[in-house]
């Protein structure tokens, strides 16, 4: 895991809206011999490519003797063409659909015409089900954890009361969920209106990154090592919020708000139709404990799709279980994915002792936000 993170040109890239992105590159990491089954795993909200390793390694599920993994970075994270990376303003709205566009042409130059999986966590998971839609008869299998194809209202507002307190800081209003930029917005930020607006940010967030029964059990004191809750909004949402860029923070909540899988030819708003254009197997893993991406949302997600193999919700409060379980399902369906008939539309999982990934503890240096690769505490956070 020491290779570089690499940029493939992108030129002037079109938009799904019809602009242009000038220059524009997708970042991306390879891990694995080239030839080997591909796997792609994008990234997720504010996350870096770094963020995704945790599920690489010989005794993972990704293993890179196995296959050829290729984590892309989503445009606006800092790597990809961003407005923190680029002087281009105003930085122009991206959908899922310019995302995955742009990883097709990666694939394209990395000499890939078939996946064997695409596979990711949160906006990851978005990217999943957009590349389903997108391109499907481009992989084997669709792996979406935590995530959805179509960003609900619920999680729309949430969206739009940690932009909106971005924006405050700055004395601008937010233009309404999915609804793009407001002009004001383009003059640079001061110093100040940035510290004031990414705490804020990281406050607000504070209230959907974990759960309740996180702040009720206070684990931030066993997990983070904060005297008490005031020291871990501080420590952790607070410096978490300040490391990032807020330009980049709203373009990113745009895709996020705007995620629709039936936006796009042949479905035309029919999500339905989006749905059951899904071509590939498909493992579904949400999480009862996760407050944007709840089970509900899910099981309206699955009711369409003929691929649909499998269908999986997490017990909440059994430490550890999920990641032995979650792996299971991801063997499962690796396996059975060229063999004929459907897998239960909800898989039972117990007992299974299948390893998945080393925990090794969370880094209070480098705060993640909703990491799964913490998924040792009864929230799925």
């Amino acid at each position: 895991m020491t290779m570089d993170v690499k940029t493939f040109s992108l030129g002037d890239f079109e938009l799904q809206n019809g602009k242009v992105l000038p220059n524009a590159v997708v970042a991306y990491k390879t891990f694995g011999e080239a030839g080997l089954p591909a796997v792609l795993y994008p990234s997720w909200f504010s996350g870096a490519i770094s963020d995704n390793e945790w599920l690489i390694g010989k005794d993972k599920t990704l293993d890179p003797e196995r296959y050829f993994i290729i984590i892309t970075a989503l445009f606006g994270n800092g790597q990809s063409t961003s407005p923190s990376n680029s002087d281009i303003s105003p930085f122009p709205d991206v959908s899922f659909y310019d995302n995955v566009k742009a990883q097709h042409q990666l694939m394209g130059h990395l000499g890939v015409k078939h996946l064997r999986a695409v596979l990711g966590w949160s906006m990851g998971a978005a990217q999943a089900f957009q590349w389903a839609t997108q391109y499907p008869d481009f992989m084997d299998i669709c792996v979406p954890f935590c995530g959805s194809a179509k960003t609900s209202l619920h999680n729309q507002v949430f969206l739009e009361g940690v932009k909106s307190a971005l924006l405050a800081a700055k004395g601008c209003t937010s233009a309404g969920s999915i609804q793009g930029r407001v002009e004001t917005t383009d003059r640079k930020w001061t110093e100040k209106e940035k510290e004031v607006g990414l705490k804020a940010f990281g406050r607000g967030y504070a209230g959907w990154g974990f759960s309740q029964a996180f702040y009720r059990h206070e684990l931030f004191k066993k997990h983070y090592g904060a005297a008490d809750l005031e020291e871990f909004m501080k420590n952790f949402w607070e410096k978490w919020a300040l490391s990032k860029d807020p330009e980049n923070l709203l373009v990113m909540l745009h895709t996020w708000q705007a995620g629709d899988v039936s936006q796009q030819e042949p479905y035309n708003g029919d999500f339905e139709k989006a749905m059951k254009g899904i071509k590939a197997r498909i493992l579904v893993l949400p999480s009862k404990t996760d407050l944007y991406f709840p089970p509900e949302d899910s099981e309206y997600e699955v009711e369409s799709p003929p691929s649909l193999r499998a269908y999986y919700v997490d017990e909440a409060g059994r430490e550890n279980v999920k990641i032995k379980q979650s792996s299971c399902a991801c063997v499962s369906i690796w396996s059975t994915a060229e063999s004929q008939g459907d897998l239960d539309h909800k898989i039972s999982l117990e007992g299974c002792n299948q390893p998945f990934f080393d925990i090794s503890g969370p880094d209070i240096n480098k705060p993640p936000t909703r990491h799964p690769s913490q998924d040792n505490t009864p929230i799925d956070q």
